[in-house]
């Protein structure tokens, strides 16, 4: 890169990457992209949530009988106009949905960074929408794990009963199969997280799960970006569990690398992944998961996932347009 660091490209850049999160309420979506907001920053990463196209207020889908994830709740024909804007560049004026009290307070301006990143659980459900995206992930939890944080978060910050919540589970569950499930196909990088194999009580505890990073093979490679793990760091310096694996899969007709992480490693072999962004960046320093003796498999995944969307933008900012 000829760039003193690539912050300074981007900003410089007119392009806008756009990046698409989708999945389930709940389903760890905003955690999945957070390396990238913590190495850009607030001046260059902007995020829109996409709660905020709901058609209908809380009280409006329970009068017609329709849950969030069914599309005609939602207004996404104008998130499509609206991403065909924000690609250019161009301001919107952008509806804003209140969770506190189910109800639509006024839209606001609402001008893209140069990395937009588009979360909810239609983003790539259309044709328009992948059209306009850059990078896809999905993120989906295996059904256990998903029902049991949603369990504790509504108990516990909504006051609902055990038997409240799984009714409206049931409810919910149909059109997550219908409508937001299959979006899984259209991913660049699905991640999968199931309960950790070394004690389920481990994710309740210390948010340690088995997480799995299938990713599409790279349609692009540039020689001198890379990303190593340290094995002697991974051997020598851990004293707890943990698992790497990699297999390789068909997902939907696609062949795709499965990264299975379980447990935790020791904070040093994320410090040289850390490292290795630095140099391919030029930005120092890159510090997510720093001073700590160990992180979690899905941390790992967070930082593998920064280095693949960084990637992604840097054969953007090295390949000439055509």
């Amino acid at each position: 890169m000829n760039h003193a660091n690539f912050k300074d490209s981007i900003a410089a850049s007119p392009y806008i990457m756009t990046i698409g999160v989708a999945g389930d309420s709940g389903s760890g979506k905003t955690t999945f992209t957070s390396g990238i907001r913590k190495i850009f920053g607030a001046d260059l990463v902007s995020t829109i949530t996409l709660d905020d196209y709901h058609a209908l207020d809380r009280e409006g889908r329970q009068r017609e009988g329709v849950t969030a994830l069914h599309p005609k709740a939602n207004r996404i024909d104008l998130l499509e106009e609206h991403l065909m804007q924000l690609k250019r560049g161009v301001p919107i004026e952008k509806p804003v949905y209140n969770h506190a009290t189910g109800t639509f307070d006024p839209p606001v301006v609402f001008r893209p960074n140069k990395i937009l990143i588009l979360e909810g659980l239609h983003t790539f459900s259309t044709a328009t929408l992948r059209k306009y995206l850059d990078f896809t992930l999905f993120v989906n939890p295996d059904r256990e794990v998903k029902y049991d944080w949603k369990i504790r978060r509504d108990m516990a910050s909504r006051g609902y009963s055990r038997d409240e919540v799984m009714a409206k589970i049931r409810v919910r569950e149909p059109d997550y199969a219908q409508y937001v499930a299959p979006q899984v196909q259209y991913a660049d990088a699905v991640i999968r997280i199931g309960y950790s194999e070394y004690g389920r009580e481990l994710g309740e505890e210390r948010n340690v799960y088995r997480i799995t990073l299938s990713q599409k093979k790279l349609r692009q490679a540039i020689e001198d970006i890379d990303l190593s793990l340290d094995l002697y760091s991974i051997l020598s310096l851990s004293e707890r569990n943990f698992t790497l694996q990699f297999l390789t899969s068909e997902h939907n007709g696609r062949k795709m690398g499965d990264l299975i992480i379980d447990g935790e490693l020791s904070e040093g072999v994320v410090e040289k992944l850390e490292h290795s962004i630095e140099r391919q960046t030029r930005l120092h320093p890159i510090t997510i998961f720093r001073n700590r003796d160990y992180v979690t498999a899905g941390e790992l995944a967070q930082l593998i996932l920064c280095w693949r969307i960084i990637h992604r933008r840097i054969f953007m900012e090295t390949t000439p347009a055509s």
